[in-house]
C-alpha cells in the first residue's frame, strides 16, 4: 500500500479568529472528498482540534459523546488526509477537502455517511451496498 502524503496547512490567526464557535464550543466540519466531491462525513471541532488538523494534516475532531479528542483513522485505518480547508462566510461552518484511506469514513462500514435519502423506503440498509 502507498503511503499517502501528509501536508499540514498555515492559517493565519485573522482566520481562526473568524472562525465562530456554537454555546458548546464547537464547530461543525464538512468532510468532502477531494477527487469526487462526494460528501463522507459531518463532525465537531474545537479550537484545538481545528488546530491540530491544520498543523498535522489529518482530520482531528472532538466527540460529543466521549468528551475527547478523536483522530480520524487511529483505530479504523480509514484516515483522512487534508488537502483543502474553508470555513464560510459566517465562519460557523468549516469544509475539508481530504483524500480518504481505507473503506470510507462511516463507521457503518459505507463510504460516505450520506447513503440514506428521505423518501426511500429501503435506504436504511443500503450502508453496506454504498460501502462496497
Amino acid at each position: 500500500m502507498t503511503e499517502i502524503a501528509v501536508t499540514p496547512l498555515t492559517a493565519s490567526s485573522e482566520a481562526l479568529d473568524a472562525v465562530t464557535y456554537n454555546a458548546d464550543g464547537l464547530v461543525a466540519a464538512i468532510v468532502q472528498d477531494i477527487a469526487t466531491n462526494e460528501v463522507l462525513m459531518m463532525a465537531w471541532m474545537n479550537p484545538e482540534t481545528l488546530r491540530m488538523s491544520l498543523e498535522q494534516g489529518r482530520t482531528v475532531f472532538w466527540s460529543r459523546s466521549r468528551q475527547e479528542v478523536w483522530r480520524k483513522g487511529d483505530t479504523s485505518g480509514d484516515r483522512q488526509f487534508i488537502r483543502e480547508a474553508f470555513y464560510d462566510c459566517d465562519g460557523d461552518t468549516l469544509l475539508f477537502k481530504v483524500e480518504q484511506e481505507g473503506k470510507g469514513a462511516c463507521h457503518t462500514g459505507a463510504y460516505s455517511c450520506f447513503f440514506r435519502s428521505f423518501g426511500t423506503a429501503d435506504s436504511a440498509g443500503e450502508a453496506g451496498a454504498a460501502g462496497a
